[in-house]
């Protein structure tokens, strides 16, 4: 009697740790959604933003220009070439990523002393100034200053991951990474389309990103309000570290890439991993890395190659990123939350797989139903990879350094976004598409390879 009573009170207490991860999940979902919404209303409009500046004869934007057009002097480029925009785009789009690879453990190891809570309403309070700043600017100066406070701020993704790694569960853990997968899918589905109607529907002598900037800046007060009165804190203060300054401490192995590769965040102390978790922790970060390397460069450059091949407008633009959104969120919703712990890694290696073909046939497309079959093998990986490895990931370390363990993925894919996007947009400004795509998805072949080292088991340290 007494045994079944034991029994039934643990059940008990097991349904409602699954309630609560459920409402966890679904908050956190939400959150990121809302945020992610803000976030790619300006994806179809980026290289509109960029002729509109030229166009106006900004001073700033200008003297930046001609440093490019003195570069391309240097190395010998012919005058016929004209892809001086994309390697333009690609240093202001790297910049985002470089702060973000800073901030993003500098958050995560506050958050491992303060809570996860309070961190993530400072960081959308941040994404709130730099919409504030988008919606104001008219010169090209004030939009860089937009570019570089929201890459500071945008460590509440990272704080997302923290947060379902928090969990208790692997199976409430992988639901939740992929359910952040969704987030994403949904974001990027929605977000660039209706940033391309808005710019659309501009009035005369109204910018045309101003509607865009300030239904960002809407989402972003909508976040904060949402977080404030839903989001319970999920780091129990017996679990966190003891003092911020031990957090800073661990954070500066955060800052420097060696460092990161090592995860020497995660060794200090009587909680280290073993060696062989740490191994696979190192090889998990250097696939994930590379992943995003590679795969970042395509994501910047798509649109600068059908904005230039096939004279794609903004609409145009936001329903390629609907074509891709769409596609991943069933993906993402059929499959990838389908994906039991333990097989996350054989999934990641056969979506990898297919970025091969995917790279060649957006590379080389010579017309929009060959771009198409491109995308979609491009949208599955896109909806399998992060989602899996992160859960991967997450079954790594103790409580008190779940933050620091996703804060080390987080700015190892920062810094693979700061660096991508600039080196494809100079390989393709240099050689052109075709070469540009068919490289890097040769490339590919290297976190396939690091993969197969893994032998991937259910890791609580």
């Amino acid at each position: 009697m007494a045994l079944r009573e034991s029994e039934s009170s643990s059940s008990s207490i097991n349904d409602k740790q699954e309630q609560n991860c459920g409402r966890v999940i679904t908050i956190v979902f939400l959150a990121l959604f809302i945020d992610l919404l803000g976030f790619a209303l300006i994806l179809p409009l980026f290289p509109s933003i960029l002729d509109y500046y030229s166009q106006t004869e900004d001073g700033f934007y200008l003297s930046l220009q001609r440093g490019v057009d003195w570069f391309a002097v240097k190395v010998g480029m012919p005058p016929e070439r004209k892809y001086n925009s994309v390697l333009f785009g690609g240093l202001i789009g790297s910049i985002f990523s470089i702060l973000q690879f800073f901030s993003s453990p500098l958050t995560g190891a506050v958050s491992d002393c303060l809570g996860r809570r309070p961190v993530i309403l400072m960081t959308v309070m941040g994404l709130i100034t730099s919409y504030a700043l988008w919606a104001a600017s008219r010169t090209f100066g004030i939009f860089l200053l937009f570019r570089i406070v929201g890459g500071i701020s945008k460590g509440n993704v990272s704080l997302s991951t923290a947060i379902i790694a928090d969990l208790h569960s692997p199976k409430a853990r992988s639901k939740g990474m992929a359910m952040i997968g969704v987030a994403f899918s949904l974001g990027f589905t929605l977000g660039p389309m209706i940033g391309a109607y808005l710019a659309m529907e501009t009035e005369k002598g109204e910018v045309f990103y101003l509607r865009s900037a300030l239904l960002a800046l809407t989402f972003a007060v909508a976040d904060f309000i949402f977080i404030f009165f839903l989001l319970p804190e999920t780091l129990p203060k017996e679990k966190r570290v003891s003092s911020v300054t031990s957090g800073f401490q661990a954070a500066v192995d955060l800052l420097s890439p060696l460092a990161l590769f090592q995860f020497s965040a995660v060794t200090r102390g009587k909680e280290s991993p073993s060696k062989e978790n740490l191994q696979n922790l190192k090889i998990l970060g250097l696939v994930y890395f590379g992943y995003l390397f590679l795969f970042s460069g395509l994501e910047y450059t798509l649109s600068f190659l059908t904005h230039q091949r096939f004279h794609f407008s903004s609409m145009q633009q936001g329903k390629m990123f609907f074509f891709i959104g769409i596609t991943m969120a069933v993906i993402q919703g059929g499959y990838a939350r389908r994906i039991k712990p333990g097989n996350e890694i054989r999934a990641v290696k056969r979506a990898i797989m297919l970025l091969i073909p995917a790279f060649l046939l957006i590379g080389w497309a010579a017309n929009v139903t060959m771009l198409s079959a491109g995308l979609l093998l491009y949208s599955f990986a896109a909806a399998v990879v992060i989602p899996c490895l992160s859960a991967v990931v997450s079954g790594y370390g103790s409580a008190s350094q779940k933050g620091r363990v996703m804060g080390i993925l987080r700015s190892l894919g920062a810094l693979a976004r700061a660096l991508g996007p600039i080196l494809s947009a100079t390989v393709y400004w240099l050689a052109g598409a075709e070469v540009c795509f068919t490289v890097c998805g040769a490339f590919f072949l290297i976190p396939l390879l690091l993969l197969g080292a893994i032998n991937q088991q259910t890791k609580e340290e």
